[in-house]
């Protein structure tokens, strides 16, 4: 999908979206594994500090050799993921990614548009360590973030007029994504740089079209765990998958 496209979807106002995990074709718990013995992190760290960006625009948190690879599919403007984000974050790195035992990586897939896009691309304009405690705060305040963002649906509409390398530049600043982000460590020159990168947005924009096309998801979040399509989407459907995969 070309930038372009990306601009003449999803900028009207947003209806509440609640969406789940794929179930059809999801995999069943299966026989339950032997516990996984924990993997000790270097010397002076726990796992959830280590964290690297992957070739698929993931953010890969834990042990990278971890025996059980969790994955998630999700959308910073996705409610379902907010709330996977507030009740399964913390538990999910304090028991089982700092065990060594589960690592977790998250891609940010886009379904609604430029703010999905520009949202994604906030959060990797500082380092690595920063995109999911920043994915949390937009979680955290997916509502004003959303209500700010389309107030003005005309303003937005005309963005298509200006040329590609300064769409998104004010974008950030009809939506007061700047101001967000400033108040979270990211200056506002340093966002503004980050969205006249027109290369990097589309090569997100191409990484999560490759996410539905090659990895067949449809839905946020969907989690796959060492490759297999699981039927989750709470936190509360997830654990007990961890555990009888070998984490406990």
């Amino acid at each position: 999908m070309t930038l372009t496209r990306l601009f003449s979807l999803c900028l009207a106002a947003l209806a509440p979206l609640l969406l789940a995990a794929c179930g059809g074709d999801a995999a069943t718990d299966g026989a339950s594994s032997e516990p996984l013995p924990v993997v000790a992190p270097p010397a002076g760290t726990t796992w959830s500090q280590k964290v690297a960006t992957t070739e698929r625009g993931g953010y890969l948190v834990g042990n990278p050799d971890a025996p059980l690879k969790l994955v998630e599919y999700g959308s910073l403007t996705c409610p379902a993921c907010a709330r996977f984000a507030e009740e399964g974050m913390k538990p999910l790195m304090e028991k089982y990614v700092n065990s060594g035992r589960v690592s977790f990586e998250f891609r940010s897939f886009l379904i609604h548009g430029p703010l999905d896009l520009a949202l994604t691309r906030l959060i990797g304009c500082s380092a690595p360590e920063a995109a999911l405690p920043l994915a949390d705060q937009i979680w955290a305040n997916l509502g004003p973030i959303q209500q700010r963002a389309y107030a003005n649906e005309s303003a937005l509409n005309d963005l298509a007029k200006f040329p590609e390398n300064e769409r998104f530049v004010r974008f950030g600043e009809l939506t007061g994504l700047y101001e967000f982000f400033a108040a979270r460590g990211i200056s506002e020159d340093q966002a503004r740089t980050c969205m006249a990168d027109f290369a990097s947005l589309e090569k997100l924009s191409k990484i999560s079209e490759s996410y539905a096309n090659d990895d067949k998801i449809n839905q946020t979040p969907t989690f796959l765990l060492n490759g297999t399509k699981l039927d989750a989407g709470t936190w509360a459907d997830l654990e007990p998958k961890l555990q009888r995969a070998g984490a406990r």
